[in-house]
Protein backbone atom coordinates (compact mmCIF):
# COMPACT_ATOMS: atom_id res chain seq x y z
CA UNK A 1 0.00 0.00 0.00
CA UNK A 2 1.52 3.26 -0.91
CA UNK A 3 2.48 5.85 1.32
CA UNK A 4 -0.92 7.92 0.43
CA UNK A 5 -3.44 5.18 0.24
CA UNK A 6 -2.71 4.84 3.91
CA UNK A 7 -3.22 8.27 4.87
CA UNK A 8 -6.55 8.12 2.83
CA UNK A 9 -7.26 5.25 4.68
CA UNK A 10 -6.23 6.17 8.33
CA UNK A 11 -8.78 9.56 7.29
CA UNK A 12 -11.27 7.35 6.98
CA UNK A 13 -11.22 5.20 10.00
CA UNK A 14 -11.17 8.19 12.11
CA UNK A 15 -14.06 9.37 10.17
CA UNK A 16 -15.72 5.97 10.61
CA UNK A 17 -14.99 6.06 14.66
CA UNK A 18 -16.16 9.11 14.75
CA UNK A 19 -19.58 9.00 13.14
CA UNK A 20 -20.36 5.96 15.31
CA UNK A 21 -19.65 8.84 18.08
CA UNK A 22 -22.33 11.02 16.39
CA UNK A 23 -19.65 13.19 14.26
CA UNK A 24 -21.27 13.30 11.26
CA UNK A 25 -18.84 13.45 8.13
CA UNK A 26 -19.25 17.15 7.03
CA UNK A 27 -18.35 18.61 10.80
CA UNK A 28 -14.95 15.48 10.89
CA UNK A 29 -14.69 17.02 7.32
CA UNK A 30 -14.62 20.71 8.72
CA UNK A 31 -12.29 20.06 11.57
CA UNK A 32 -9.93 18.12 9.12
CA UNK A 33 -9.47 21.01 7.19
CA UNK A 34 -8.72 23.15 9.98
CA UNK A 35 -6.13 20.98 11.13
CA UNK A 36 -4.77 20.29 7.72
CA UNK A 37 -4.66 24.28 7.40
CA UNK A 38 -3.02 24.62 10.81
CA UNK A 39 -0.33 21.89 9.42
CA UNK A 40 0.42 23.69 6.41
CA UNK A 41 1.21 27.24 7.63
CA UNK A 42 3.35 25.21 10.16
CA UNK A 43 5.07 23.81 7.04
CA UNK A 44 5.56 26.88 4.63
CA UNK A 45 7.19 28.95 7.91
CA UNK A 46 9.98 26.58 7.68
CA UNK A 47 12.15 25.59 4.80
CA UNK A 48 12.37 25.85 1.83
CA UNK A 49 10.00 28.01 1.78
CA UNK A 50 10.88 30.18 4.52
CA UNK A 51 7.32 32.37 4.15
CA UNK A 52 6.36 35.17 7.38
CA UNK A 53 2.46 33.91 7.90
CA UNK A 54 1.24 35.84 10.91
CA UNK A 55 -0.08 33.48 13.60
CA UNK A 56 -0.59 34.60 16.71
CA UNK A 57 0.83 33.78 19.81
CA UNK A 58 0.10 30.16 21.19
CA UNK A 59 -2.04 29.17 18.18
CA UNK A 60 0.74 26.92 15.92
CA UNK A 61 0.75 23.69 15.20
CA UNK A 62 3.72 23.19 17.70
CA UNK A 63 1.46 24.59 20.29
CA UNK A 64 -1.42 21.96 19.42
CA UNK A 65 0.81 18.98 18.92
CA UNK A 66 2.37 19.73 22.62
CA UNK A 67 -1.60 19.23 24.41
CA UNK A 68 -2.92 15.92 24.82
CA UNK A 69 -6.65 15.17 25.69
CA UNK A 70 -8.79 17.04 27.34
CA UNK A 71 -5.97 20.42 27.69
CA UNK A 72 -5.64 19.75 23.82
CA UNK A 73 -9.49 20.01 22.59
CA UNK A 74 -9.77 23.36 24.72
CA UNK A 75 -6.96 24.70 23.23
CA UNK A 76 -8.21 23.89 19.30
CA UNK A 77 -10.78 25.12 20.51
CA UNK A 78 -9.18 28.22 21.60
CA UNK A 79 -6.83 28.10 18.13
CA UNK A 80 -9.69 28.30 16.06
CA UNK A 81 -11.27 31.04 18.15
CA UNK A 82 -8.56 33.02 17.99
CA UNK A 83 -7.60 32.54 14.37
CA UNK A 84 -11.14 33.41 13.22
CA UNK A 85 -10.57 36.52 14.72
CA UNK A 86 -7.25 37.23 13.31
CA UNK A 87 -6.83 39.81 10.81
CA UNK A 88 -5.84 38.81 7.32
CA UNK A 89 -6.01 36.02 5.34
CA UNK A 90 -6.01 33.70 8.42
CA UNK A 91 -9.13 34.69 9.52
CA UNK A 92 -10.71 35.40 6.60
CA UNK A 93 -10.01 31.34 5.69
CA UNK A 94 -11.13 30.82 9.06
CA UNK A 95 -14.73 32.71 8.86
CA UNK A 96 -15.28 31.62 5.17
CA UNK A 97 -16.30 27.96 6.12
CA UNK A 98 -18.41 27.24 3.04
CA UNK A 99 -16.47 27.73 0.75
CA UNK A 100 -13.73 25.97 1.91
CA UNK A 101 -15.95 23.12 1.91
CA UNK A 102 -16.68 23.49 -1.25
CA UNK A 103 -13.69 23.46 -2.63
CA UNK A 104 -12.49 20.32 -1.11
CA UNK A 105 -15.54 18.79 -2.08
CA UNK A 106 -14.36 19.79 -5.63
CA UNK A 107 -11.03 18.69 -5.05
CA UNK A 108 -12.23 15.16 -3.50
CA UNK A 109 -14.37 14.83 -6.96
CA UNK A 110 -11.55 15.91 -9.52
CA UNK A 111 -9.07 13.13 -7.62
CA UNK A 112 -11.71 10.30 -7.79
CA UNK A 113 -12.26 11.22 -11.28
CA UNK A 114 -8.63 11.19 -12.20
CA UNK A 115 -8.38 7.64 -10.15
CA UNK A 116 -11.49 6.25 -12.11
CA UNK A 117 -9.23 7.37 -15.25
CA UNK A 118 -6.51 5.81 -14.84
CA UNK A 119 -8.55 2.35 -13.52
CA UNK A 120 -7.35 2.93 -9.59
CA UNK A 121 -10.63 3.36 -7.89
CA UNK A 122 -12.96 0.99 -6.47
CA UNK A 123 -15.07 3.38 -5.25
CA UNK A 124 -18.76 3.01 -5.64
CA UNK A 125 -21.57 5.18 -5.75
Amino acid sequence: MSNKSSIVSKVWSFANILRDDGVGYGDYLEQLTYLLFLKMVDEFAKPPYNRKIAVPEGCSWENLKAKRGAELESHYTKTLRELSRAKGTLGQILNNKREIKREIKREIKREIKREIKRGQSQIIF
